[in-house]
């Protein structure tokens, strides 16, 4: 056994204790495919939790796991952070919602208003998904247009518009050029399609000459700086540029969806990639550990909520929006996250990406990793790929990130398939190398995988020369 690999499991061991299997089993007599929500992984059945505690999550097994999923990035405190704990407690004895609201939802606005550049005023939701709904219904009466504009492979929740093309595939995906606009379940009406203009992520032509030739339609370009789902690859400056010059020449709202990515920067993505939007879509840290959205923006876009003189243009309410445990959780939480907090995330972000990238070089392994400040993704792939028909894998190569999830949890760690992994702030430099030592020991011990992938991108090639 090589070095790298002492004290970690390369042999493989039961991934899913006894009660988890048993929780399991009774689920599955409840909920349609025995969970509740489509993101939850299995493998084939799901853990099941006790509790969590900083950085680390303990099943109902007894197992304890160094969570790199925070609960899709959530939880950049970790879990039961003190001082959010603290706050709900008070709170609950005071009650849990009003009709009326609160002092703590206008303490919350005034954070995000005071950081987050381009965040003028601010409405509350309940989740990332309607902040986005919300967002694009804003840019359609600010503009009086209907189409939006997305990425292709870009997560943007559970909404019709922002759902196309998500999963798109090298079946359907269409012209590099032009790329066709996918549904992302069976029933989406084709009037939703119609209405959506797909981008490639980075391709800076194409967004120039997409959004150009359908600006007299289009409401809203929504994207995502860093989108998760569509590779976690840094943006190029110019791609950046030619949307923001394209979009503004053609009265075109820009929506920057940093429900994911707000935790890149005290200031947000936007500002760290140099995306000036209309509109910003938050949510996940600015909750706490609660379920919140929210929609910021430009002063005159956002009016477009305002209701001060009869029926708004767009009507906007929820019974639990900025309910005050959302806001107690949100405001604790965020008040924590100080420019030393994210000193704090970027350096242990960056050591687990330079040592993930260091022994992939060590190796020659046909991996990759992308991402930046406290967010890191591992692809099957050996060079970084520019967009998300880069990212995409062939068959071989899925089969080895879902490998690369298992020996993970083999070794006690949380890994995200096929998503963002995450850094929380209770993590220590401990835990990156962990991480590292982790991944090394993969490479070491799956050297046939990879020389699967290498096989299938050399045949893949080799015909390539063939039809061209």
């Amino acid at each position: 056994m090589n070095q790298e690999l002492a004290g970690l499991n390369v042999t493989g061991i039961e991934r899913v204790g006894q009660r988890s299997k048993d929780s399991f089993a009774r689920a599955r007599l409840v909920f349609p495919d025995g969970t509740s929500r489509v993101t939850v992984e299995r493998d084939p059945e799901p853990l099941y939790i006790d509790r969590g505690e900083g950085s680390y999550l303990f099943d109902v097994d007894g197992r304890r796991y160094l969570d790199l999923n925070c609960n899709f990035t959530t939880l950049i405190h970790g879990h039961a952070f003190a001082p959010v704990v603290e706050a709900l407690t008070h709170q609950l004895q005071r009650g849990s919602c009003f009709a009326n609201p609160t002092e703590g939802e206008i303490e919350l606005a005034e954070l995000l208003c005071g950081r987050i550049p381009q965040v003028d005023r601010v409405r509350f939701v309940n989740t990332g998904t309607e902040a986005v709904l919300f967002a694009i219904k804003a840019a359609r009466a600010f503009t009086g247009r209907s189409k939006i504009a997305k990425l292709e492979g870009a997560y943007h929740g559970a909404y019709d518009w922002g759902e196309v093309s998500l999963a798109a595939t090298p079946e359907n995906w269409g012209d590099p050029t032009a790329p066709k606009p996918t549904a992302f379940y069976r029933g989406t009406p084709a009037s939703v399609l119609d209405e959506v203009v797909v981008l490639r992520f980075n391709d800076v032509e194409g967004v120039r000459r997409l959004l150009s030739l359908h600006a007299h339609e289009l409401a809203a370009i929504l994207l995502d700086p860093m989108p998760s789902r569509g590779g976690l690859i840094a943006p190029k400056p110019e791609f950046i540029g030619a949307i923001q010059e394209t979009a503004r020449n053609n009265g075109i709202v820009v929506i920057a969806d940093e429900v994911l990515n707000l935790r890149q920067d005290f200031r947000g993505s936007s500002a760290r990639y140099g995306l000036v939007p209309d509109l910003i879509t938050m949510g996940k840290i600015i909750g706490g550990g609660l379920p919140i959205g929210a929609i910021g923006g430009r002063e005159d876009v956002m009016k477009v909520f305002d209701a001060s003189a009869g029926r708004p243009l767009v009507p906007q309410g929820g019974t639990f929006s900025a309910n005050p445990l959302s806001m107690t959780a949100g405001l604790a939480a965020m008040r924590h996250l100080d420019h030393a907090a994210f000193a704090h995330l970027e350096l242990l972000g960056n050591v687990v990406r330079e040592g993930i990238g260091g022994a992939i070089s060590n190796r020659g392994a046909p991996l990759c990793v992308t991402g930046a400040a406290s967010l890191f993704r591992i692809h099957p792939v050996a060079q970084i790929p520019n967009d998300y028909r880069e990212a995409h894998p062939a068959p071989a190569a899925a089969t080895v990130m879902k490998e690369l999830t298992r020996f993970f949890v083999e070794n006690d760690i949380i890994l995200p398939h096929g998503a963002a992994a995450s850094i929380s702030t209770p993590m220590t430099h401990a835990d990156a190398e962990f991480i590292v030592d982790v991944f090394a020991g993969f490479l070491d011990s799956h050297q046939y995988m990879l020389d699967a992938i290498t096989g299938t991108v050399l045949a893949v090639s080799q015909q390539g020369n063939k039809t061209s």
